[in-house]
């Protein structure tokens, strides 16, 4: 199988992993004999890893059901694994963001976690020195890995990579999506945005702001959370305006505190240029701290919105000429 490469940094473990080194058959032999002496006489039930566990985008996988659930898995659709560990910091970060985006998939890849201290044999077999370590495995064989804890973003742009090279390889790819297309399934909802978006809605917005940090306190670089984050703080200033502030800003020029209030109610009443043009002419009249103060704000006021918001573009055309 031709082995597509996504954009993130291999290991030179994991490298060397990709480059054939990689012989899954001898965890295949191992869960073969635990299952054959597990299904004898007196053996009780049949072990685990007999077929693979069917539906489900996040899976916990051992050695003995690694043949059945990773191998065999893989054959029909790309198996992501997530070598972790308790102790490991950067674990605790990256795989939230894996099991979110499993979720999201709906099918069209799995997601097997392994914890490497209770699993030393698969940490072995790929050769790993360090977690956390993320392979694809199409075809029975590992065609892509990276090491640490990834950006989302960055993340996302190798799974699409992958999912693309392998669509017409892995059946159960293509089905994974025609099927999430038909049903017209909407993505799942994360409790912890529900939760935030709960509190937003009755008007609370510190407990809204609390569910968006301890988001951002376990995942940094989720920019949906700090988008929103940015925007609660805004509504909750907004809300203590006194509707007066224009008028004041108005008659007072030079009062920086009324400005500042006059461009938060003129932006939540969507006025949002009026709002810009205001702290920018506060800018040109001002110098030092107090120039410093108001350009903060406005940068902040700009951090609302789309950067190609064309009000956006300009205004930030019409501070850079205010301020050289």
């Amino acid at each position: 199988m031709t082995q597509p490469r996504g954009s993130a940094a291999n290991s030179p473990a994991v490298s060397a992993a990709l480059s054939g080194a990689v012989d899954l058959s001898g965890l295949k032999a191992r869960a073969d004999a635990e299952r054959q002496q597990t299904s004898s006489p007196g053996g009780g039930q049949p072990g685990g890893g007999a077929s693979p566990t069917p539906g489900a985008p996040v899976i916990d996988v051992t050695e003995a059901t690694f043949q059945a659930e990773v191998v065999e898995r893989s054959l029909q659709t790309l198996v992501v694994v997530d070598l972790w560990a308790d102790w490991c910091g950067p674990c605790k970060q990256l795989s939230p963001v894996l099991e979110r985006l499993a979720a999201e998939g709906r099918g069209s890849w799995v997601l097997a976690k392994i914890d490497v201290d209770a699993n030393p044999r698969i940490s072995q077999l790929f050769g790993v020195q360090s977690i956390p370590t993320v392979v694809a495995i199409a075809g029975g064989q590992p065609v892509d890995a990276f090491s640490g804890a990834l950006p989302e973003p960055e993340i996302r742009q190798w799974l699409n990579q992958l999912l693309d090279a392998l669509r017409d390889k892995l059946p159960g790819i293509r089905a994974a999506e025609q099927q999430g297309g038909a049903e017209q399934a909407e993505e799942p909802e994360d409790p912890r945005f529900t939760e935030a978006e709960t509190a937003l809605e009755q008007g609370d917005f510190a407990a809204a702001e609390a569910a968006y940090q301890r988001i951002l306190d376990t995942e940094p670089g989720n920019e949906q959370a700090k988008a929103a984050l940015t925007q609660v703080r805004f509504a909750a200033r907004a809300a203590e305006t006194d509707p007066t502030a224009v008028a004041r800003a108005d008659e007072n020029p030079d009062d920086l505190d009324a400005q500042l209030a006059a461009a938060d109610f003129e932006v939540a009443q969507q006025d949002v240029e009026r709002g810009f043009t205001r702290l920018i002419s506060a800018i040109r009249r001002t110098s030092g701290d107090d120039r410093n103060r108001v350009r903060e704000h406005l940068v902040g006021l700009f951090e609302l919105f789309d950067p190609a918001d064309e009000r956006v573009i300009k205004a930030r055309r019409d501070l850079a000429s205010a301020l050289f």
